[in-house]
């Protein structure tokens, strides 16, 4: 099912994304990328913590907190800052919780356990809403 993102969501829309290392955390980051022409310019942000992808008015921050201890570190980079001035979609966003604005969507990815080689590339993803403005987000998404 392919979805276009650019009238869902827009700046000051936060996506925090969990799951084990290879999950498919940086691949989710690709493919939402992917809706604003931007999937060939993506790069892991492990060592810059976070970079940005712009395409006409839109900014797209994507972080990968990974390294960070706690949020106390990503208050001292001005993480914090970057939630007013575009998308923010945060890989391992679970170290730096108490930094997420209270309204977000949480997604999860899991592996699919299961003994069958074609199973092996499959994923469970979870999404949460939290807050009001993100339900809506979410019953745009699956009206599509």
């Amino acid at each position: 099912m392919q979805i276009n993102l650019h009238n869902i969501y827009g700046p000051q829309d936060i996506v925090i994304l969990s799951g084990e290392l290879g999950a498919g955390k940086t691949k989710f980051v690709e493919g939402f990328l992917s809706n604003f022409d931007l999937q060939n310019e993506i790069s892991s942000p492990t060592f810059n913590i976070v970079n940005e992808y712009r395409k006409d008015n839109i900014v797209i921050f994507h972080f990968d907190v990974y390294r960070l201890t706690d949020s106390s570190e990503f208050y001292e980079i001005g993480g914090e800052e970057f939630f007013d001035q575009g998308i923010c979609l945060i890989e391992w966003g679970e170290i730096i919780e108490d930094a997420i604005p209270k309204e977000h969507i949480s997604i999860k990815i899991e592996r699919f356990e299961n003994n069958e080689d074609d199973y092996e590339n499959k994923r469970i993803i979870y999404i949460e809403a939290i807050g009001e403005k993100y339900e809506k987000i979410i019953e745009r998404i699956t009206e599509n």
